[in-house]
């Protein structure tokens, strides 16, 4: 298994976690909902994933619903002293497999004691308030829901808070109401809104956890990509967590798979060392789809 220390370490909440994570979204079944066609293989993934080094896992109550956090207890609870699982709030799913906007203070504080009861914890180390629509961030002030959060934190449910799909106006208002240590936003090569928010949040020293849409970096058509990454011996999905890890010292990732295989060749890239010629070719990459 790959040893994924080369790509260091960042500060989340209270603990050092490597930078290289994991995300458990996918051990769900089609669509988020329902249960994987094979649990034990999805045990498998996360106990590969913990025994490779990975001490930052992302989930929510709302994958399956409640399926990706039992699964990540009956795999790994008790859990080691190190392991900083975050959740997010923010949805909850209809019986039609649907989205639903859940951002009410009884909704959140409702969808946080789920994310206790599944996972077995007494306090969550870091949650998340999933905010803005389906397809990005959408402006509009978040002051009743994190406040929400904030109280419950004060009640020690949770350590941490941070912030997904948001605008910096939004962690702006969050940061007045309480502490922020982390944003997870959509952000990769081509997708590049964010790049003046992440060198904001590195000088406060804030993390951010880019996330993809469903399937990865699959929406990344790009024969620049693959042939940077032919030349590496890697693949492109390497070469474009490489390219994140190399972006800011504060990203996080959280690539997720229910495979072992290839969950071996996505914390490869922790490994993967990019020269400045191929990062400016990367970087052409997103000049090109934003122009």
């Amino acid at each position: 298994m790959t040893d994924i220390s080369a790509a260091g370490t960042y500060r989340l909440g209270h603990r050092d976690v490597h930078r290289m994570g994991y995300g458990a979204m996918q051990l769900a079944g089609p669509g988020v909902f329902g249960p994987p066609k094979d649990p034990d293989a999805a045990v498998e993934v996360l106990r590969a994933a913990v025994a490779a080094g990975v001490d930052h896992i992302d989930t929510s109550d709302y994958y399956g619903p409640h399926v990706t956090n039992q699964l990540i207890r009956e795999a790994l609870h008790p859990y080691p002293y190190d392991l900083v699982i975050v959740t997010k709030l923010g949805a909850v799913r209809g019986s039609d497999a649907s989205w639903i906007l859940a951002r009410t203070p009884a909704d959140l504080e409702a969808g946080l004691r789920d994310n206790l009861r599944n996972l077995d914890v007494e306090a969550m180390e870091v949650v998340n308030l999933r905010v803005g629509g389906m397809h990005g961030p959408e402006e509009g002030s978040i002051e009743e829901p994190f406040t929400a959060l904030a109280e419950l934190q004060r009640q020690g449910l949770v350590r941490h808070l941070g912030l997904s799909n948001v605008t910096l106006a939004q962690l702006e208002e969050a940061e007045r109401i309480a502490p922020v240590v982390c944003i997870q936003n959509h952000y990769n090569i081509v997708h590049r809104d964010d790049d003046a928010m992440i060198d904001a949040l590195a000088e406060s020293g804030i993390a951010y956890v880019p996330f993809f849409p469903l399937g990865g970096f699959s929406p990344i058509q790009s024969a620049q990509l693959e042939r940077i990454a032919a030349g590496l011996d890697a693949t492109p999905m390497q070469v474009a967590l490489a390219w994140l890890l190399q972006r800011a010292p504060n990203i996080l990732l959280i690539p997720g798979t229910s495979s072992v295989a290839h969950l071996e060749e996505n914390l490869a890239a922790a490994n993967l060392v990019l020269d400045t010629e191929t990062v400016a070719d990367l970087d052409a990459i997103g000049e090109t789809v934003a122009g």
